[in-house]
């Protein structure tokens, strides 16, 4: 069985850790073991992963200049990331079992989330520096809930891998393939472009890629909610794609936040009538069996 699995960008660094080399290794011990697990029950595994607070930190880094762009930051992060996954599953499997691809995705160069963007990205900012860097950079910005003003990005929709095939040889070779991080590197004509891609529809778009027979989104919350955090909430276990799709039409699933898995995963299931699950990566291997999390069927 073809599996694909794709952490948020939490399960390195969770928001009220500090950003150490040391926290993320001992953080991604958790996804290892569910990797781990699903390769000693015989099937092929594909990891992508987020990288949010890894590109905030970069930019951070940089502040108030732009010594890099945010194609070159996904491209960083993908090699940090992807070498903390590759040492923390070799460790159990045996050294040279997990590729990295460092992945670049095509995007539609007339998005219109490239007139638009929405996508909060980097540090805080005064007003006084919003306006600096918007005539310097031409960057975009809005206010964010948290006081201060924060960069805004294209969040352009995934059209295609550009390093499938690879993902697809190593995967028929047995390896344990580290894809896609971050959403992968955003292209557009044929060079990077200043955006950041959704990480689960990219990684609903592997999946279909590769007939995966089970795509699990492992996130910081336990499942998809109803009315999430209002009276009455409740969470769905296991759900049929249509029904799921009814209440994402009906907005219990809000862009910013579990709207961008449910699309992902509704995706998937109509595609390739394969099984999804989002849920906690403190349950993953719960999520895996079919214990836990939410599990959407065809």
């Amino acid at each position: 069985m073809k599996i694909v699995l794709a952490l948020g960008g939490n399960a390195f660094n969770k928001p009220s850790e500090p950003i150490t080399q040391e926290v993320h290794m001992r953080n991604i011990e958790k996804a290892a073991e569910v990797v781990t697990e699903i390769v000693r029950d015989g099937h092929h595994v594909v990891i992508t992963h987020g990288n949010g607070p890894q590109v905030g930190f970069l930019a951070e880094l940089q502040r108030g200049r732009e010594a890099f762009k945010l194609d070159a930051l996904t491209a960083a992060t993908q090699g940090l990331l992807g070498y903390f996954i590759a040492a923390a599953v070799d460790k159990r499997l045996g050294s040279g079992r997990t590729v990295v691809v460092v992945t670049r995705v095509e995007v539609d160069c007339d998005d219109a989330e490239f007139g638009n963007p929405t996508k909060f990205v980097g540090p805080l900012y005064t007003e006084e520096a919003v306006h600096m860097l918007s005539a310097k950079y031409g960057w975009k910005f809005r206010q964010d809930s948290r006081g201060g003003w924060r960069r805004v990005v294209p969040s352009p929709k995934p059209r295609k891998i550009v390093e499938i095939d690879v993902v697809k040889r190593l995967l028929a070779d047995g390896y344990v393939v580290v894809a896609a991080g971050g959403g992968g590197i955003s292209m557009c004509g044929g060079a990077g472009v200043e955006g950041i891609v959704d990480k689960d529809l990219t990684s609903a778009l592997i999946a279909m890629e590769i007939s995966a027979d089970f795509f699990v989104i492992l996130t910081d919350v336990d499942g998809v909610y109803l009315n999430y955090g209002k009276p009455g909430q409740k969470k769905l276990e296991r759900v049929k794609v249509d029904e799921l799709e009814r209440y994402y039409a009906e907005g219990h699933f809000p862009p910013g936040s579990m709207g961008p898995k449910i699309q992902a995963v509704t995706q998937y299931v109509y595609a390739t009538g394969g099984r999804a699950a989002v849920g906690s990566l403190d349950e993953g291997s719960s999520v895996y069996r079919g214990e836990a999390g939410t599990q959407i069927f065809p």
